[in-house]
């Protein structure tokens, strides 16, 4: 708190020898700054949103109890895509799940880059569904295999795909050598 003199005995009459008062100094009691400094630091501490990790959600398959080992881990592979990593940031991918697959080129910027397919992929399965080819529960199910010398980047962008595209069901497998042969020979084919 401040505080003053203020006991000035009456008037103040100015004029040869009169004597002039002390002035005192004011002094400021800085205590209860200090607490409404402290109490608004805890108040803002308390009522902030802390910024939150950035991560990917991972949801599990449903367990049935009921189905058979085989009967969990069928994949119908009119409802199935398979995409394989490459270096260079190239996309290989195939409908089906690797009978025969007729594999194609593409990258994530492409023109008929890998979003183009996962949406003509999503819109073939619907049309599947409607015509009664597979059942309400099947749904487009990627197969992403990523090379060894495929970069973490590129895994990280596929999966933001599958996100933006709204796939989900997905799963991140390793490559056959089949499959990295087929990477190969197309490679050898195209001049790449």
């Amino acid at each position: 708190m401040a505080e003053m003199d203020t006991s000035s005995g009456g008037g103040h009459k100015k004029g040869p020898g009169v004597k002039k008062g002390k002035k005192l100094s004011t002094r400021i009691d800085l205590t209860p700054m200090v607490d409404l400094g402290f109490l608004l630091i805890t108040f803002f501490m308390f009522t902030t949103t802390l910024a939150k990790p950035k991560t990917m959600e991972i949801n599990m398959p449903y367990k049935d109890k009921n189905l058979t080992e085989e009967e969990k881990n069928k994949l119908k592979a009119s409802a199935a895509m398979t995409i394989l990593l490459s270096k260079d940031h190239r996309i290989y991918y195939y409908e089906g799940i690797g009978d025969d697959p007729v594999l194609k080129v593409t990258g994530f910027k492409a023109k008929d880059g890998i979003r183009d397919a996962l949406i003509a992929k999503k819109k073939l399965v619907a049309g599947l569904k409607q015509s009664g080819a597979l059942g309400p529960k099947d749904e487009m199910t990627v197969l992403i295999k990523p090379d060894s010398t495929s970069t973490y980047s590129d895994l990280v962008n596929m999966l933001d795909e599958m996100s933006i595209n709204d796939v989900r069901t997905y799963a991140i497998i390793d490559i056959s050598t089949t499959e990295q042969g087929f990477i190969s020979a197309t490679e050898k084919a195209s001049g790449l």
